[in-house]
């Protein structure tokens, strides 16, 4: 009888050591525990290290701390001014108290999804496609609020919203190429247009400069001279002012004025 005691003891005691092994519980720096003790939920959740579980009277739920992405996937969206697009997302998202994330909602992940999904259609169908490709920014801060207000009852944060890609028909892309390439022919033509006025300008400069000294249209002739010496040319081109021309014009006038008869004379002009 002795010995069947002793053994039972430690049979007794074998099973409560095991018990209590298997109650230890670890949990990482980035984890909590949420307990249900007969059902009810603790005030606090437990972790990091080491907790007891007192199974079965207890039950846990490990909940993770660290950031998330979740990606949204593409969906088709109407613009303001009817262009068809296909968008997608990325979310970033972690839980903040973690009683709420496991007591409030069955599963946070999918149902921060399936809010990203229908936001991103409701949010973008507003925009112009113009409005969606230059404010980005505007737009990830208005999705990331929007977000965060649904989420935050189950104390999940939405830290960031990014539009990640938005795929444009062809016949959209032809048209903003086109578009892209007038707007690029304009400015070459404004910008020739102002250097052929900048240099209208310069030549009437230059003509008021050169008329207040008569020998300077002569100097320069000589330096075009000069200059077209310097090249070896074999031709040579020898520039006659108009006014010599006009002057034998009048000359010829005022002769058949008087009744002087005058030798034809034939000006070829370059």
């Amino acid at each position: 009888m002795e010995s069947l005691g002793v053994g039972f003891g430690t049979i007794i005691g074998v099973i409560v050591a095991i018990y209590l092994l298997s109650s230890i519980k670890i949990l990482a720096e980035y984890e909590r525990g949420v307990i249900f003790r007969l059902g009810r939920l603790l005030p606090a959740a437990k972790g990091p290290g080491v907790i007891l579980v007192f199974a079965p009277v207890d039950r846990i739920v490990r909940v993770s701390l660290r950031q998330e992405a979740l990606e949204v996937p593409p969906q088709d969206i109407i613009t303001r001014d009817n262009v068809t697009l296909k968008v997608n997302a990325v979310i970033f998202l972690r839980v903040i108290e973690p009683n709420k994330a496991v007591v409030e909602v069955s599963n946070y992940v999918y149902q921060t999804s399936q809010f990203a999904q229908t936001t991103l259609r409701s949010v973008l169908g507003e925009l112009e496609l113009d409005e969606l490709l230059a404010h980005r920014d505007k737009i990830n801060l208005r999705l990331q609020s929007i977000l965060d207000t649904h989420t935050s009852p189950w104390g999940v944060k939405v830290t960031n919203v990014e539009v990640k890609q938005v795929d444009l028909p062809e016949s959209m892309l032809r048209a903003m190429a086109k578009q892209a390439e007038a707007e690029r022919e304009k400015r070459s033509k404004i910008i020739h247009a102002e250097g052929e006025f900048s240099a209208a300008q310069r030549l009437v400069d230059a003509a008021r400069l050169l008329a207040t000294e008569p020998v300077s249209v002569q100097l320069r002739y000589l330096q075009t001279l000069t200059e077209i010496g310097v090249e070896k040319n074999t031709t040579v081109v020898f520039p006659v002012p108009v006014d010599v021309f006009s002057g034998i014009e009048k000359l010829l006038n005022n002769a058949v004025a008087n009744g002087k008869p005058a030798a034809p004379v034939q000006a070829k002009t370059a």
